[in-house]
């Protein structure tokens, strides 16, 4: 069977989510910019262990995080502190400091460039597999690990003024980046993964079938292509915003 065809969901599926989908698989299994495509897909893999992992949920009803000790219910192929970023940003994202960034960054256990990239492929992986769940559907199974090393990439102008990494400012996205900003105003939201171009792109790309394309947010009536007209996505958009606790 196709990857993503949706031929056995309960309820019809547009064509482009799926093809969508599968172009992410594909992107999912190749090297990025500071990890290799195994680890990509080792990223992808602790996204799924988190949501039943043991120690996340008592983590979760405590006061602290640093108050209970233990060990991930992990699968191999990352280092410890990747597990535990992958672990945190899908279970408890909302208490992620910016000295535990700076801290895993000081101590070379994991740079503030790995964590955006783990960050961007935890996004993404976990939106599909939502999408399957809501759906009664079977996650998707990973793909194959493709060879080849990170490009490590790095833009050229960046800035620290927001978050907790730094990010391509408005002015900042010329040469390779002059792309990132099309049809949005750099909001911070959309800044916030620009320290790796490419996981912009690929979220850019998902959202555009998910949810909205950067062009289509300046449509406020009824998109055809939509089962639903844009009040009615924002009301859905913010009530899954409330309840995952999102900054924005």
């Amino acid at each position: 069977m196709t990857p993503f065809s949706y031929a056995d969901a309960p309820t019809p599926v547009r064509a482009d989510i799926g093809a969508a989908h599968r172009r992410y698989w594909h992107t999912l299994s190749r090297p990025g910019s500071w990890w290799t495509g195994a680890e990509r897909v080792a990223i992808a893999r602790e996204s799924r262990l988190a949501v039943d992992c043991a120690l996340c949920r008592a983590r979760k009803a405590a006061l602290s995080p640093h108050a209970v000790p233990g060990t991930h219910d992990h699968g191999p192929g990352l280092p410890a502190a990747a597990v535990d970023a992958v672990h945190r940003v899908v279970t408890d994202q909302s208490r992620i400091t910016l000295r535990y960034v700076d801290d895993n960054a000081a101590q070379g256990l994991l740079s503030k460039e790995a964590y955006v990239e783990l960050v961007g492929v935890v996004v993404a992986v976990f939106s599909i597999d939502e999408f399957h769940r809501a759906l009664g559907l079977p996650l998707e199974p990973l793909p194959a690990p493709q060879p080849g090393e990170p490009s490590r990439y790095r833009p050229a102008v960046l800035s620290e003024d927001i978050g907790f990494v730094p990010t391509v400012p408005r002015e900042g996205a010329v040469g390779p980046e002059a792309d990132l900003f099309k049809h949005t105003r750099a909001a911070n939201v959309v800044r916030a993964l620009t320290l790796v171009p490419d996981a912009l792109r690929d979220w850019r790309e998902l959202s555009a079938a998910q949810y909205l394309s950067f062009a289509g947010m300046a449509n406020y009536v009824k998109d055809p292509e939509r089962a639903i007209d844009r009040l009615q996505m924002e009301l859905v958009a913010g009530r899954v915003s409330a309840v995952n606790e999102c900054f924005y």
